[in-house]
């Protein structure tokens, strides 16, 4: 499909810098087959049914950007993908500046060598040293807010709690599930109070979320693969509540993404561990989930591609064309929305 059909003008002042207090006070436009209502993601009991199963990520988001020297260049490195016990592949900033055997010096005692320089302008970082990875990130790193919220105001203290979710558990992800953002203790007993149940799975969000789609055709897009896992547990309780009539309802793209990994042509979801870079795009046919819990998308990105393929391209340009018009708040720290096609 040609890209610009997934574009539209999103004015600058819809994106939220702050996440909404309390975070489920946030507005939550409903998409219900054909029907549209607005509403707030405190009301979401009321919008779904006993029996059905919301699916949350549990990845926690480390402080992966780090600010380092090259001799008397200045590298930026945000990490994206664990590819050994101390290596990660990383986004550079300044990268015509670094080669391959480069040692980078981070400050605070963390350093890494660059090597293996990808077609995409990513390094892999092995980090010096003895102590584990994640002891010298929170030494040396920074949260790594996304690109559209850094670029308008600074990282602060608020950020470190902000840009985790509740159920934030499995350290790796570079990118907050933004959609569990929305979820408070206090929500989650008023889900369970209305018979709807919860399960969590693990997917490491890389930094490739944020990357824009840069080919003319879908078909010529290559995504950048994730690492995660369903186990025997969970794929069990998303095949039950299904088989007794109940709804997956997935809470974010990613754990979207994990489960049609996971999922088969006979609609049976099977433990998973690994990389995914599944692409979903209008005329996929979903065989795990019944609906998705997801906040409001880039212009021209894989993820608005993805919840058009769920309710369709017009239904989803006409929804985001209301949510402008109705000053809902957009990207990593906006509004939600339910759809449930």
């Amino acid at each position: 499909m040609n890209v610009d059909q997934f574009d539209f003008d999103l004015p600058q002042d819809r994106i939220a810098l702050r996440p909404a207090t309390p975070r489920d006070s946030a507005r939550m436009l409903v998409l219900d087959g054909d029907a549209t209502r607005d509403r707030s993601v405190a009301d979401l009991p009321g919008e779904l049914r006993a029996g059905d199963l919301l699916v949350f990520n549990d990845t926690r988001v480390i402080p992966a950007q780090l600010e380092g020297t090259r001799g008397a260049a200045k590298i930026g490195a945000t990490l994206h993908k664990r590819e050994g016990p101390r290596r990660w592949r990383a986004f550079i900033r300044n990268a015509k500046r670094l080669r391959d055997g480069d040692p980078i010096d981070f400050g605070q005692g963390v350093t890494a060598l660059a090597s293996d320089r990808a077609e995409d302008g990513s390094f892999a970082l092995d980090f010096a040293g003895d102590e584990p990875v994640e002891l010298l990130l929170e030494r040396a790193g920074r949260m790594p807010l996304p690109p559209y919220i850094a670029a308008k105001r600074a990282l602060d203290a608020r950020d470190a709690d902000d840009y985790q979710t509740m159920f934030a558990r499995e350290a790796g992800a570079v990118a907050a599930p933004t959609a569990a953002l929305h979820f408070t203790p206090g929500l989650m007993a008023s889900l369970e109070s209305a018979g709807i149940s919860h399960a969590t799975l693990t997917l490491h969000v890389g930094a490739g979320t944020f990357l824009p789609v840069k080919a003319a055709d879908t078909a010529d897009h290559q995504m950048h693969a994730e690492w995660g896992r369903i186990d025997q547990a969970t794929a069990d309780r998303l095949n039950a509540v299904r088989a007794s009539g109940g709804r997956v309802i997935a809470v974010g793209t990613t754990s979207l993404r994990l489960i049609e990994s996971a999922t088969g042509e006979d609609g049976l979801v099977r433990p998973f561990e690994g990389d995914t870079s599944i692409f979903i795009t209008p005329g996929y046919r979903f065989r795990g989930i019944d609906g998705l819990v997801t906040n409001f998308h880039l212009p021209r990105s894989t993820l608005f591609m993805l919840v058009s393929a769920l309710m369709g391209l017009e239904r989803m340009q006409a929804a985001y064309a209301h949510a402008i018009a109705h000053n809902y708040r957009f990207y990593s720290y906006g509004d939600a929305s339910l759809l449930l096609p």
